[in-house]
């Protein structure tokens, strides 16, 4: 990638509702409604197990971008202002819980960037956790990338990204590391890519990266592992990149995931581009194998375990 993700961090994300506020306190106080998704336990039902320490996990079983459940267990949605992409074209509207038969559980959170070639017609998408407190340790997502768009015609500069990230740009340990797949290319660049990039500084940029040139269309397993001052990138099991010196986590991180356009090539009519993620998973402060991380993955699926957080707070 060529450009700082973003140069500004000032962003505008779904307000709170009262029912959020209220699922917020709930799951700050240590009640059943932070272990909670869309199928949310009946009054009187055990809560979900505590599970194992510095560890959270997601299966995305939320009703909409408006489920309370979403927010109480630390996401938002993002709409309005900013950067990168097509500036202040962000919009919740594409963030959706669909079910699917491909994924694990049968849910995925969705992800559907679209643009008709202008400004006004363009809609990107993104969610964020926020102070979930992630720092060194493993990363790991199910992740399904495009690599043509759901309708429309294709060659848009497209950019599916999994990735963590400070909350600041201008935080003196600033620290990001990026999945992330161009099915078109972009910046120069031509043909279907993912990224992988590791920052140091976002403005000026300072990072190291690698390109690997293929298709991805489907369903991969990204993951990072950031552990004893390396960190490794790797698709599906493959190790793909490592960093390492100063181009390591400095400073605790949100996850985001996001579907955004690099520029807009030509008009054409609409098209839309989906990007869906079955599930995430963290360990706070190791290297777990690929293997491991998916007999956990399998083991919370099998117990009707949702969503599970037990990453220390700060």
């Amino acid at each position: 990638m060529s450009l700082p993700r973003r140069t500004s961090r000032r962003l505008v994300w779904t307000a709170l509702t009262l029912p959020a506020l209220l699922c917020l306190l709930a799951a700050c106080s240590g009640g059943p409604a932070s272990d909670r998704g869309a199928d949310a336990a009946a009054p009187g039902a055990s809560p979900t197990p505590s599970g194992p320490p510095g560890t959270l996990f997601d299966g995305f079983q939320y009703s909409g971008p408006d489920d309370p459940s979403l927010t109480a267990n630390g996401w938002e949605v993002r709409n309005g202002a900013g950067s990168p992409g097509i500036k202040d074209t962000w919009s919740g509207a594409g963030v959706g819980f669909p079910a699917d038969t491909t994924a694990q559980g049968g849910r995925v959170l969705q992800l559907q960037a679209s643009t008709d070639g202008t400004k006004q017609g363009t809609r990107q998408v993104e969610v964020q956790s926020t102070g979930t407190d992630l720092f060194t340790g493993t990363y790991a997502a199910r992740v399904y990338f495009s690599a043509k768009p759901t309708s429309g015609r294709n060659g848009d500069h497209v950019v599916q990204t999994f990735f963590p990230i400070s909350s600041s740009e201008s935080s003196a340990n600033y620290s990001e590391l990026d999945h992330e797949y161009l099915p078109n290319g972009g910046w120069g660049s031509v043909g279907s890519q993912l990224d992988n990039v590791s920052w140091y500084q976002a403005d000026p940029p300072d990072r190291v990266s690698h390109t690997l040139k293929r298709h991805l269309d489907g369903w991969h397993i990204m993951m990072i592992t950031a552990v004893n001052g390396k960190v490794t990138y790797s698709l599906d099991g493959k190790e793909l990149f490592t960093s390492s010196g100063k181009y390591v986590p400095r400073e605790k991180m949100d996850i985001h995931f996001s579907n955004w356009f690099i520029d807009l090539p030509f008009t054409g009519g609409p098209r839309t581009w989906d990007m869906k993620v079955n599930w995430f998973y963290y360990k706070a402060g190791e290297a777990v194998s690929q293997s491991e991380v998916q007999k956990t993955v399998d083991g919370f699926y099998s117990s009707g375990t949702n969503y599970i957080n037990t990453v220390p707070k700060s």
